[in-house]
Order: C-alpha cells, then structure tokens, then sequence
C-alpha cells in the first residue's frame, strides 16, 4: 500500500519544519497535501540553535534568552562586543519542535508520518520507507550522503561539541552578555574553544567547542569543561541539568549538487549550513523563503539558493583551518577586533558587498590564505 501526497518533506528537524511552516503559511499551497516523514517524533530537546537577528523575530516566543552584548576572548585579547542592532537569540530544539508541530497538527492537508526513508525511485516519485511507501509530485529530502567522508577533493573540519547546562546554589552568571569565544584552554596545536550562554544568574550552557579535522574522545569534553568552569570560571559547587552534544560538518562539498528538478535537497543535504561557522538557522529561514518563490513563479526550486563567491570564501577558510589548525585563534581574534559587529554580521548573513568582503579578507591576511586561494582554484 502506498500514500499519495502533492509534497513529502524527509526529515523533521529545523529545515523540514521551517519549510512545512511557510508552506503551511502561505494560501498558494492551502490545497496541498504535505506529509512531513522522520522516525524520530522529536519528543527530546537533541540541540540548541543560536542566531543573530535585528529587532523583532517570528520566534521570538519562544526563544530561551536574548543577549545584545558578548564577549571575545583569545589568550592576548578580551574584546566586549556590543552588537546592537542585533540581538543573538538562543532557541531549544524542543521548543521549535513543539511550536511547529502544535500549528501544523491544526490543518488538515498536513500530516506527520514516523517512519525512515529508505530509497527513492525517481522515475516514479515514490518513497520507499521501513513501514510504507509514499508518493508525491515533489520531495524535499534533509538526508546527507556520507560520500563528502571519502572525496579527497573536498575539505572536511568538522565542528564537534559538548554543552552542560549547570546551574549553581548563589548567583555566579552575568545574564547580559554571553561569551562567543574563549580561546584561553585550548588542545593541542587544534582551533578550540569554550562558549558560554549565560541564562540566569545561577544558570548557563557552558560548551566546549572543536573545529579540526579529527574527532576527540568524549572524556576530552568532559576534562576542558570541568577545567574551565573551575578554573577560569571560578566556580566549585554546580550542578549538571542537562547535557547536548553533537558534530557539524564544515565542508566544501557541494551537497547541493544532488538536487534535481523532481527532488530538492534541503539543510545540511542542501549545503544551506554556512561552512565557514556551522551557523544554519537564520540561512534555513531564508532558503526556504526562496524556494517558496521560486515554486510560486514555476522555476527551478534551487534557483538562487547558494551564492558561488561565498561558497568560495568558506572554502579557502576551511582549507587554512585543515592546513594550519593551529591558527584558528589568530584568525577569529583579527576578525573580531579589526572589523565591526555589523560588518561581521552582515559578511556571516551573505548581504555584503565585494568591497565590503575585501575589507574583511585584508584584516584577515596571512600567507596561508594565498596558498589555500590557489589550493581551491587550482
């Protein structure tokens, strides 16, 4: 037995939700039928997702906390960072998830489907799952090839992470900036760092933070978040709550190129995470609004998704950090203090100008950036 839809959305995490939203806000699409599939029913809280935004957000609800200072700290330099016009927001997995599923549950012509896809038949636009199969006139698929493991062509850093929440009996947090980056416990010759999100007072996610090629042992986590909340933080007595973890490819590879007219990656599969930082959240609000239009107007679906200059940039970034990991703290310490918050912002968000970016690319100068230039053009 099968099960027909207009749309299937493969996945149910922040790509495939954000788009079933804006298809579901949209009166164009409100004959459409949407199954949205995943085997998980995404009932736990498995990341936390932080973006900068100007003013007032559509999810501003149910964000965590807001901050609209921070603080950059390398083993030279403590830089505070007013970043007015924005505010850097911090949003729970399972907050998205709830929020989503409750409106999309209201309509009718939506439907949430457990189950894991395991083939798709494009000559037929069927959906093979473990349970059933599904057709539909267009897929949306979030799943990513591991094939970016294996090609030597593309470079491949990886952004792996612990987080604890801890919370402490007196008040040992200042709930009004939070620390983007604190470069003074690092591993060996490796681009590392804490990042700490102050929630309360007595509250904060504090997490350690890799962007090498290599993956560590768990215990190696555990080893730098003890030593910096005891010894840099200065606190003795706290409790965990709750702990995150995960990994985040930061890579070249073009996902991207798997789409087709029938089929249209999305997420991480779409190459939409920004491979310079691993930042996707505010990147997937924007694609999706594209792909919105380019459906209404009858064009490709991937139309204008990926911006190639960007794309390039991120790639000549990665390759230094695979080259030379070690100098990961000089390079985010001259992006930082010889650039403002808005040129920072703007150059991460991809709304620069080529003047703008060249500006960006001077303060960053280093050798290594000449010789990773011609690695990736050549």
């Amino acid at each position: 037995m099968s099960k027909n839809f207009n749309y299937i959305i493969i996945g149910g995490g922040l790509a495939g939700l954000q788009l079933a939203l804006q298809l579901s806000r949209d009166r164009f699409f409100e004959q459409k039928t949407i199954a949205i599939i995943d085997p998980s029913p995404k009932t736990e809280n498995d990341k936390t997702w932080c973006f900068w935004e100007k003013g007032k957000g559509q999810w501003d609800s149910i964000i965590t906390k807001s901050w609209d200072k921070s603080r950059f700290i390398s083993s030279e330099k403590n830089i505070e960072l007013n970043l007015e016009p924005y505010k850097y927001k911090m949003l729970r997995s399972i907050d998205f998830y709830n929020t989503a599923k409750s409106e999309l549950l209201k309509l009718d012509n939506f439907h949430f489907i457990e189950d894991k896809i395991v083939r798709i038949d494009e000559a037929s636009m069927f959906a093979y799952g473990e349970n059933e199969s599904y057709g539909a006139i267009h897929i949306f698929d979030s799943r990513i090839t591991s094939e970016f493991l294996e090609d030597p062509k593309y470079t491949k850093i990886f952004q792996h992470f612990k987080g604890w929440i801890i919370e402490t009996e007196t008040p040992q947090f200042d709930p009004s900036e939070f620390t983007m980056m604190d470069f003074r416990l690092k591993y060996k010759e490796s681009t590392s760092f804490t990042y700490v999100l102050p929630i309360s007072p007595t509250k904060a996610l504090v997490e350690f933070t890799f962007f090498t090629p290599f993956i560590t042992e768990e215990k190696v986590y555990d080893e730098f978040l003890e030593n910096y909340i005891k010894n840099i933080l200065k606190i003795n007595n706290f409790k965990i709550t709750e702990t995150e973890k995960g990994v985040i490819p930061m890579t070249d590879f073009p996902f991207h190129k798997e789409s087709t007219p029938k089929i249209t990656k999305i997420g991480s599969a779409g190459s939409w995470i920004k491979g310079s930082t691993g930042y996707s959240f505010k990147h997937t609000e924007k694609k999706v609004a594209m792909i919105i239009e380019n459906i209404k107007a009858g064009k490709d679906l991937s139309d204008g998704l990926l911006t190639k200059r960007f794309r390039l940039y991120d790639a000549i970034f990665l390759d230094v950090l695979s080259q030379t990991n070690e100098m990961g703290e000089l390079i985010f310490s001259n992006f930082y203090s010889k650039n403002s918050i808005v040129e920072i912002f703007k150059y991460l968000d991809e709304e620069t100008s080529i003047s703008e970016e060249l500006k960006i690319m001077l303060s960053l100068y280093h050798p290594q950036f000449i010789k990773s230039f011609f690695r990736k053009i050549f």
